[in-house]
């Protein structure tokens, strides 16, 4: 009966460290460090190369897409600049959609790569 609980107390430490990793970069950090570096599980490596992969991922998009935006909207060309504010949210609202298909995944406990970037992140991030 000892080793079920085990099993049961694993898999479930996998779970929560894959849904604290998806809540923010403190979420991931604290996912990482406080409850994941002690006792590893191969659910919760996933949900860490995952989330670690699309928020460097999301900054990095948020960089270039700032540049481009307050080039466009110093350069006084607010057709471009409105355009542009408006492919913002479709940006944006793409990269939810993801961590939305990623969170589900770790609430049900399922290794499910997120479009784009889910399988590099796994060769990417093998030591996590």
């Amino acid at each position: 009966m000892e080793p079920e609980n085990n099993i049961s107390t694993t898999t479930d430490n996998g779970k929560n460290v894959a849904i604290v990793s998806y809540l923010s970069i403190i979420g991931w950090l604290i996912a990482y460090f406080a409850m994941h570096n002690d006792k590893k599980t191969e659910l919760g490596s996933y949900h860490l190369r995952q989330t670690l992969l699309f928020y460097i991922f999301s900054f990095g998009v948020y960089i270039v897409w700032s540049v481009i935006v307050t080039a466009l909207i110093f350069s006084l060309s607010l057709g471009l600049a409105s355009i542009a504010l408006l492919l913002n949210w479709i940006i944006y609202i793409g990269l939810f959609v993801l961590w939305i298909i990623g969170f589900i995944a770790a609430i049900n406990g399922e290794k499910k790569p997120i479009p784009l970037i889910g399988d590099k992140a796994q060769t990417m991030f093998k030591g996590i």
